[in-house]
């Protein structure tokens, strides 16, 4: 690799953890970021003597580089990627790049929704199995970090479409698609077929010996298994036992990999509570089966894991109103799930930066479950021109604080208010999860 110039471009945790990995390998590394670097990336980067730049791109270092990793954040459209492209250099993902430097078995996860949840509880298996294992993707440390610093024997990845784009080579051993909603349409030419086909990126490259675990009652999914055929080991999950080797069937589930393997425990007993949950805990265990984990182990932490940060997250109950905190919910479907788990009558808290939404696909949930919406957003004109007519209490709000005091005024004691927002955190918020701590903090001042 000696003089090879690897550039990275984004400095966040996949960037430096590929920088890290490529000065390990022996490449010349240079990482370049059109904003402001964290200072704590920064350190980690002097701390391993590699030369960055922030708050520009310097092209014509860039465009020597015979290969360029880039971060999940930046669109295929940004200039600098577009004259990478005319010049036929390779521009890859971090998960592609680190996977070149392991033998570890890749458990994959992907789907619009439940991708954190499932990716959470495949790893809280495998942690109380005693196996050496990595948890990697957009949730975890950095893939590349970790190939770099310590050999795990396996992986818990989960993958976003934008990571998906950028692979090539890289196999998924275990392969698992949730569904497919529509989700980051500005990112896809507000297409939904590009991105359904970045989604099925997860079975390329996969053999007979490799697992395909996907939810059968998904009608997008179907279609594109019938289009491209997967040459993986197919199992399917579902509500019903017809076709599935995972099902509801009354009030037990079953997870069955193999015949050998059956698990059949009550719904009742799972940890994280909902339908969507039930699937979340199917795809979980029939990936466990396959890496040959004992079912008591696999009930074990169906029925003890603890849930997600920012993933319909109670917070506390305020004068008898309850207050759930699902700002991981950066999609419509996303909030269509917390909507259907909603037993008490509810204030809705929702908007944000908005990705191409349809939110007629939760019309009949908003108008069963909830007497108040309260927007909060920079800018709520959509909203209000879908939701306006519906009847309901509607509240205008730009700011956190605003929207958690008016949404508390509005319920009545024995209500819940949620906050489910349906879109991306960027306009008020550095983050999804800075969102959910600043709702949780005006809570606490309530």
């Amino acid at each position: 690799m000696e003089n090879k110039l690897l550039v990275i471009l984004g400095a966040g945790e996949s960037g430096c953890g590929a920088a890290i990995l490529g000065k390990e390998k022996g490449y010349k590394v240079f990482v370049s970021d059109m904003g402001e670097i964290k200072p704590a990336y920064k350190a980690l980067l002097e701390q391993h003597g590699i030369c960055y730049e922030s708050g520009k791109h310097s092209e014509e270092t860039i465009l020597q580089a015979q290969e360029v990793v880039k971060s999940p954040g930046i669109p295929e459209s940004a200039p600098i990627i577009q004259k990478l492209r005319s010049q036929n250099t390779p521009v890859i993902s971090e998960i592609e790049f680190a996977a070149r430097y392991t033998n570890a078995k890749m458990i994959c996860i992907t789907g619009s929704n439940g991708k954190t949840t499932t990716t959470s509880l495949i790893y809280d298996i495998l942690v109380r199995a005693g196996l050496n294992v990595g948890l990697a993707g957009n949730i975890g440390n950095s893939l590349a970090l970790q190939v770099a610093q310590q050999q795990r024997d396996y992986y818990v990845i989960e993958l976003s479409s934008f990571q998906l784009d950028n692979m090539y080579d890289f196999k998924a051993d275990i392969a698992i698609l949730m569904n497919i909603t529509p989700d980051h349409l500005d990112r896809y030419e507000y297409k939904f077929q590009n991105y359904v086909d970045a989604k099925m990126r997860i079975t390329r490259n996969q053999t007979p010996k490799d697992a395909f675990i996907y939810w059968s009652e998904d009608p997008v999914i179907d279609n594109e298994i019938k289009k491209i055929k997967p040459l993986a080991t197919l199992y399917p999950f579902g509500s019903k036992k017809e076709h599935n080797v995972a099902y509801i069937d009354g009030d037990n589930l079953t997870i069955s990999a193999s015949n050998a393997m059956s698990l059949t425990m009550p719904v009742s007993s799972l940890s994280l509570k909902g339908k969507h949950n039930s699937f979340n805990s199917m795809a979980a265990g029939l990936a466990a089966q396959i890496l040959h984990i004992k079912n008591d182990i696999i009930r074990q932490s169906l029925q003890q894991f603890a849930g997600v940060a920012h993933r319909l997250q109670y917070v506390a109950t305020i004068r008898g109103v309850k207050f759930i905190n699902d700002s991981k919910a950066t999609n419509v479907n996303s909030c269509w799930y917390a909507l259907e788990s909603m037993t008490a009558p509810t204030v809705l808290i929702l908007g944000g930066k908005d990705k191409g939404n349809d939110y007629s696909e939760i019309d009949t949930l908003v108008k069963e479950k909830c007497h108040t919406l309260v927007f909060m957003g920079v800018n709520n004109e959509k909203l209000h021109e879908h939701f306006d007519n519906m009847g309901l209490n509607i509240i205008d709000t730009h700011s956190i604080s605003d929207a958690v005091r008016l949404a508390y005024n509005a319920a009545k004691e024995g209500d819940t208010v949620l906050l489910s927002p349906c879109c991306a955190s960027f306009d008020l918020f550095k983050s999804y999860e800075d969102r959910g701590e600043q709702f949780i903090q005006q809570i606490k001042q309530l």
